[in-house]
This record gives structure tokens, C-alpha cells and sequence, in this order.
């Protein structure tokens, strides 16, 4: 009996023990919990320092859906922060598989954050609704003050298919408003000689980049309006018909800054186009001013269309040719770029460029990457070609099609004698075979 009790009085004390431990856990989670809260250790008591920097690595649907958790983090959502970078994606279901900016998104943005804004980009589809609906964004932004700009077609046509005042009266919105834009990038759109005034006219202070290739509607004179007043214009990139030895004289003044890049599009839009010739003192004009800008130019012509370019000594640094060009022209590069520091050729035939390449190779003393494409080189001329650039070769792109094997190297041993004079490990560019 005694020693029943005995177990029933272990038994409930076990029970009691028990009890105790549970109740201790408890109270020592109420604890923790309270001292977490204490720290503001909970999601919804991040500062909100901390929660901008984890909502600017969040992509913009799930910072949506991240404002709907509390209040905190809505207003988190709106802060100025967030919206100084903004980039409209403006597509029809019709014309792109691309998804496009919600119209509800687009219009809280405007109502709550239009004077936020500073880097702004408009990437729309080939339709004309999408470039439309660009314009209306940009006629309602007044109380913006951008400070870059891009208006980007993924496929043409869109904003060309727009009349030109509508456009016009919409991006003026913008150059008036803004006065501080240090970037503009507007290729293939309708922007005139007049509206680049009214952007010289409200931004000549701050403006550092000019992009606009293909815009019919600007001249000659238009660009060098920008040149004359635009005085801290570093970047450059035009077509090749609003290159003029007037401009150049204008960018290379004593009160102009020095130019970084000068980038130019040389295009063929039909077959015997003709080109006018830049004269060799305006190119050293500016090179007298800007030593160390660079020259790229893209060359899209057909080879009956190169009789202006490289007959006198031209300071570029940077060629691609996207067509096919001849032996003769690439001989003449050698003889007349000097500056030149990058090639890619895209096609040539099937005559070996070998003579081509050695005289670039000795005439071009800081040429530091090419490319070839549809060309021939024999093995022993591309060997001789890279010993005598040397280890400064820091790109050297050439399919394996391109090397002609010879008497002395065959496509099986050939990247040992080119990896010996680059000083490091070089192959061939193979083509995919999938």
C-alpha cells in the first residue's frame, strides 16, 4: 500500500514537473517574442532604410506584391527612391509576345510619381498604338526633371509612324520641363531642327549625350546647333549625313570640352547612294582638341559605295563592317587608321585578306581586338598577323572557316603557335553544330 502511494506521489510529481517545464518554455517564448518586437525585429517593423534597399533589388511585380503585406511596406512602395529609374514597356497582344507596363501601374505613376522620375525609358513594340501611348506619357509628365531619356523601338515601324506634330509637341513637354537632361537617346523618330532648339534652349547646361540615328527630319544645321551651345556634350552618335567638317570644327572650339566618343552610322538605304567626303583638316582639328576621343563607325554599305571613305588619313578607332567589303577598302584601312583599336569584319569573299591583315597589323600599332567573319586568312599570314600585334590583342574572334591551312600550319596545331604569342590559351571560334 505504502509502496503504491509512493508511485502515484512519483507519478503526480512527474505530472507537476512536466507542467513546469511546458509553462517555462512558454514563458521564455513570450520573452523572446517581446524582446524581438522590443528590437523592431519583426518584417513589419523594418526601418525603412532597410526595407528600400531590399525593394531596389526586387523586380517591379514583386515589389507590387510586396506593398499589399501592411502598410509599412506600402508606403515603403511609394518612396521617391524607387521611381528615379522607370522603364515604360509599351506592347500590343496583337503585334509582341512581350509583356507591357499595367495602364493601372502607369497611371499611379504619373498621378504619384511624375517629379520623381529621372531615368526614364520608353521600349515599345512595332505598332503605332504602343508609340502612342509613349507620347501620351510623355505629354502628361510636367512636372518632370529627367535626367536621361531613351525612347526605344524594338522593331520598326512606331514612332515614324506617327505625325510628326504630335510627337514633337509631346517630347517638348520634356525639354522644357526637365532643364537638367544629360542624356538623350531617340533613334528613328521624328524629332526636328526646331525641337532640338527648344532642348538646347532649356538644357545646354547639362546635356553630356546625343543619340539619334535615323531621323530624317534633322539636319545638318540642326545638329550643329546642339554643337555651338552644348558645351559639355562628351557623346555623340549620328548618321552619316548629319557628319559635316562644319560640326566637327564646332565640336573641336576652344570652348567646346573634349569629346569622349564620336559614333556614326554609315548607311546604305539603296544601292549606289551617294556620300560626301569630311575633309582631312576638320578630322585634325578635332583630334588637335580631343586626342583621346574615340571614332566608331559602322559601315553598312555595298562595295560600289566606299569611294569617299579612306582616301585620306581618318582618326577612327573603332570598325565594323556589317557588309561585305572589299580587299581594296581593307588595304586602305591599314593605310589611312592609324588610331584604329578594334576591326570586326563581317564578310569579305573568298580572295585570303593575308596582305590586308600584315599591313594593319604594322600600320595599326594599337589595335587591340578584331573579328572576322565570312573571310579567308591562310594559316601562316593570321600567325604572322598575331606575333607582330603581340600580347596587346585582348579580343581575337575568328571562326575556324576563316583560317586557310598552308604549308606550314594546319588547323590542328595552329592555336598552339597563336597561344604562344598571345600568352595565353587561344582557340577558333567553331560554329555551333545544333
Amino acid at each position: 500500500m505504502k509502496r503504491g502511494l509512493q508511485g502515484n506521489e512519483q507519478e503526480d510529481g512527474g505530472g507537476t514537473s512536466g507542467g513546469c517545464q511546458k509553462t517555462l518554455k512558454r514563458s521564455r517564448k513570450q520573452r523572446r517574442e517581446k524582446d524581438l518586437e522590443e528590437e523592431g525585429a519583426h518584417w513589419e517593423c523594418l526601418p525603412q532604410e532597410i526595407l528600400l534597399h531590399i525593394f531596389q533589388y526586387l523586380p517591379l511585380l514583386d515589389r507590387a506584391y510586396a506593398s499589399q503585406v501592411c502598410r509599412g511596406w506600402n508606403q515603403a512602395f511609394h518612396m521617391p527612391e524607387l521611381w528615379r529609374c522607370f522603364e515604360f514597356e509599351l506592347n500590343q497582344p496583337a503585334s509582341s509576345y512581350l509583356k507591357a507596363t499595367h495602364p493601372d501601374l502607369i497611371k499611379q505613376i504619373i498621378k504619384r510619381h511624375s517629379n520623381h522620375l529621372q531615368y526614364v525609358s520608353f521600349k515599345v513594340d512595332s505598332s503605332r498604338e504602343s508609340a502612342e501611348a509613349a507620347c501620351d506619357i510623355l505629354s502628361q509628365l510636367v512636372n518632370c526633371s529627367l535626367k536621361t531619356l531613351g525612347l526605344i523601338s524594338t522593331a520598326r515601324p512606331s514612332f515614324m509612324e506617327l505625325p510628326k506634330s504630335h510627337f514633337i509637341s509631346a517630347l517638348t513637354v520634356v525639354f522644357v520641363n526637365s532643364k537638367s537632361l544629360s542624356s538623350l537617346k531617340i533613334d528613328d523618330t521624328p524629332v526636328d531642327d526646331p525641337s532640338l532648339k527648344v532642348l538646347v534652349a532649356n538644357n545646354s547646361d547639362t546635356l553630356k549625350l546625343l543619340k539619334m540615328s535615323s531621323c530624317p527630319h534633322v539636319s545638318p544645321a540642326g545638329i550643329l546647333c546642339v554643337a555651338d551651345q552644348c558645351h559639355g556634350l562628351r557623346e555623340l552618335a549620328l548618321n552619316y549625313h548629319l557628319l559635316s567638317d562644319e560640326l566637327l570644327i564646332a565640336l573641336s572650339s576652344e570652348k567646346h570640352v573634349h569629346l569622349d566618343h564620336l559614333r556614326i552610322d554609315v548607311v546604305s538605304e539603296n544601292p549606289g547612294q551617294q556620300f560626301h567626303t569630311i575633309k582631312k583638316s576638320s578630322w585634325d582639328a578635332m583630334v588637335r582638341h580631343s586626342p583621346k576621343f574615340n571614332l566608331v563607325m559602322y559601315f553598312f554599305l555595298y562595295e560600289d559605295e566606299f569611294g569617299p571613305f579612306f582616301r585620306d588619313e581618318i582618326p577612327a578607332t573603332h570598325l565594323y563592317f556589317g557588309r561585305s567589303v572589299s580587299k581594296d577598302v581593307l588595304g586602305r584601312v591599314g593605310l589611312t587608321c592609324p588610331r584604329l583599336v578594334e576591326l570586326v569584319v563581317c564578310a569579305n569573299g573568298l580572295r585570303p585578306l593575308d596582305e590586308e591583315l600584315i599591313r594593319i597589323a604594322q600600320r595599326c600599332t594599337q589595335l587591340s581586338a578584331i573579328g572576322l567573319g565570312e573571310c579567308e586568312v591562310s594559316c601562316s599570314a593570321f600567325v604572322e598577323f598575331v606575333k607582330m600585334c603581340g600580347d596587346r590583342l585582348t579580343q581575337l574572334s575568328i571562326m575556324e572557316e576563316v583560317l586557310v591551312p598552308d604549308h606550314r600550319y594546319g588547323l590542328d596545331d595552329i592555336h598552339w603557335e597563336v597561344s604562344k604569342h598571345l600568352g595565353r590559351v587561344w582557340f577558333p571560334d567553331m560554329m555551333p553544330t545544333w
